[in-house]
């Protein structure tokens, strides 16, 4: 299935591979450490062991006996989060899973999971970046009790699964398996939505046709349809060969998603070191996991958010991966998924014409993928190249054969774009991400006037006064990890998007993050250096001419920054616990490096 790598591929992953050697030799040491030090529960004192078996109930007797795997089960359950209202009954069903095998199975802890969704535009957005760093401690606390053989990582959406991915991999001797839930049934046509969200943008339809538009597309549990970082994170897992092969898109309460469950549990025991097929976290997630991960991304046109994301959860392997390494490979991976807001089908449409299966086929076969990772399978990474389903009740895996609507799928020999549309942007005014992708190619090149703000209220209130009918590049500065915890600013798009329709050329430039969810304007984001502290848009004045330029790939302005003081700092705002993060958003680094200031500080 597979052929020899292509060339690109291969450059990009020897000098990651180079760059990385330092601190991967570091990482893989500490995981052997780790893993010779764990030792046999038996082991353990006895008064530690009477507190962890203290509430297993029917389970005691196997635990005591210490005859099969104990699982650690790490959940993000709350029932606010749609895409995790299903993970409240699962520690029922996977410790039945456990049973089956005379392994047990504990709820090592939980971790929070904030909806984004929910907080777009709201100031508890300024706690959602940094909330991965806190689900990364949560699930180090969870797996820090020395009582697992393998653990159970249960969370799909935004900063949660990079956070559990993160926090797991300090743990890397343990076997691990990310378990999705899936997403919800199809909502309204997505072109509705969009069309109902700009009338609104308009003054055109009032708040009551717009929840219930909204209310139409988010309608029930599972994750959100659209092709945003949850989904994008669920494709990387199964690039990294994370999941049981092709758990990412099938829907909750399903007879095959609780066969696919039930498989997480009972490859989970079986990858232990009592085992023969030993198959630990951190040998599974190294610089060649990571470049499929990316390359996935580029191949499917995923959330921008991962941009950061990845090379956060590289760092935590010892792999060292940055934008160059994104940027160049996108120039050789084509985009051969269109799923919305890219396209017009959703990520049940994209499963059904053939979906990660399909994906990964087609980039084994063009030698855009490493085919030799160790996965948590039963094989190699072909099998994620093929569809689960289910006969006379039995799990298997089916070929996915040709693509079931070209729309939304099409092989390597006729992309939808000859590139992953992920491009760096740099120049005097730093450096930055632009996801071509989502962008008409008439749009990729930007230059205008720009109008500088600080938050996103005085762009709407701007908009709203007619004083941005005009070609503009809005700049919304201040907005970067340091300064508020880089929130998301997905509540531009509609006012933006209502510019460009009216014919005028309009770009945004940030040091903020826009979602996976967001796309049609052309947007520099994640700037970096960003604002606080001196970077280059603190410099920038209402009318410099910016350049925005996704062919030659620059970012730039023709003001002399250089002459100019920067914008004074702004106070960090109080208030919805945004304080009690004040030491995270003190010692973060920077967007390119994932904006962590756990991992700085860790010096990890």
């Amino acid at each position: 299935m597979s052929k020899p790598l292509n060339d690109t591929l291969h450059k990009v992953t020897q000098r990651v591979i180079e760059r990385s050697q330092p601190t991967r030799s570091a990482y893989l040491d500490l995981i052997r450490r780790e893993g010779d030090n764990m030792g046999e529960r038996s082991a353990v004192s006895c008064s530690n062991l009477a507190h962890a078996y203290a509430g297993m109930e029917e389970d005691k007797p196997a635990l005591v006996s210490a005859r099969g795997a104990n699982i650690g089960i790490v959940t993000s359950y709350n029932d606010m989060l749609s895409a995790h209202q299903p993970y409240g009954r699962y520690p029922d069903r996977l410790k039945i899973y456990a049973r089956e095998l005379g392994a047990t199975a504990q709820v090592a802890g939980g971790t929070p999971a904030m909806c984004d969704g929910v907080t777009q535009g709201e100031v508890g957005m300024e706690l959602s970046l940094f909330s991965r760093d806190v689900i990364a401690l949560s699930t180090a606390v969870a797996l820090s009790h020395a009582m697992y053989d393998g653990a159970l990582m249960l969370g799909i959406c935004d900063k949660i699964v990079p956070g559990l991915l993160m926090g797991a991999l300090r743990f890397g001797h343990l076997p691990a398996i990310f378990v999705p839930s899936g997403p919800m049934p199809t909502g309204i046509p997505n072109k509705e939505k969009q069309r109902v969200r700009q009338l609104y943008a308009e003054g055109k339809a009032d708040r009551t046709e717009l929840l219930a538009s909204e209310m139409a597309s988010y309608h029930s549990p599972g994750t959100c349809t659209f092709f945003g970082t949850a989904n994008s994170n669920q494709m990387m897992m199964e690039m990294m060969g994370l999941h049981i092969p092709g758990s990412a898109f099938i829907q909750p309460g399903t007879q095959l998603r609780q066969a696919l469950d039930r498989e997480a549990v009972h490859r989970v025991a079986a990858l232990g070191r009592k085992g023969d097929d030993y198959r630990p976290l951190g040998l599974c997630v190294d610089e060649k996991a990571i470049i499929n991960a990316a390359v996935g991304l580029l191949a499917t046109g995923g959330s921008t958010n991962h941009a950061i994301h990845l090379p956060a959860m590289a760092r935590a392997a010892g792999v060292i991966f940055d934008w160059d390494d994104l940027s160049e490979l996108s120039h050789a991976v084509p985009l051969i998924a269109q799923v919305y807001p890219n396209g017009s089908g959703d990520v049940n449409q994209f499963h059904a014409a053939g979906g990660m299966g399909y994906v990964i086929g087609e980039l084994l076969g063009a030698g855009l993928a490493h085919p030799d990772i160790l996965t948590v399978g039963r094989g190699d990474f072909s099998d994620y190249a093929r569809e689960p389903g289910l006969e006379d009740e039995a799990l298997v895996w089916r070929e996915v054969g040709a693509a079931g609507d070209d729309t939304m799928l099409r092989p390597i020999t006729n992309p939808f774009r000859r590139d992953g549309g992920m491009r760096l942007l740099q120049g005097n005014l730093g450096r930055a991400c632009f996801k071509t992708s989502a962008v008409e190619e008439s749009r990729w090149t930007i230059e205008a006037p720009c109008r500088v703000f600080e938050d996103q209220p005085s762009v709407a209130a701007a908009f709203t006064a007619g004083e941005l009918d005009r070609d503009v590049v809005v700049v919304v500065r201040f907005q970067g990890p340091r300064a508020n915890g880089m929130p998301e600013l997905h509540k531009l798009t509609p006012p933006l998007g209502v510019l460009q329709d009216r014919g005028f050329k309009v770009a945004l430039v940030t040091d903020g993050r826009m979602s996976g969810a967001s796309g049609k304007v052309p947007a520099a984001i994640h700037c970096t250096p960003e604002a606080l502290g001196g970077g280059p848009l603190a410099r920038l004045r209402d009318g410099d001419v910016v350049r925005l330029c996704g062919v030659t790939g620059e970012l730039s302005t023709t003001a002399d920054l250089a002459s100019r003081d920067p914008a004074p700092d702004p106070h960090p705002d109080m208030g919805t616990g945004r304080e009690l993060f004040g030491m995270l958003r003190r010692f973060a680094d920077g967007a390119e490096q994932g904006a962590s200031a756990m991992l700085s500080t860790g010096g990890i």
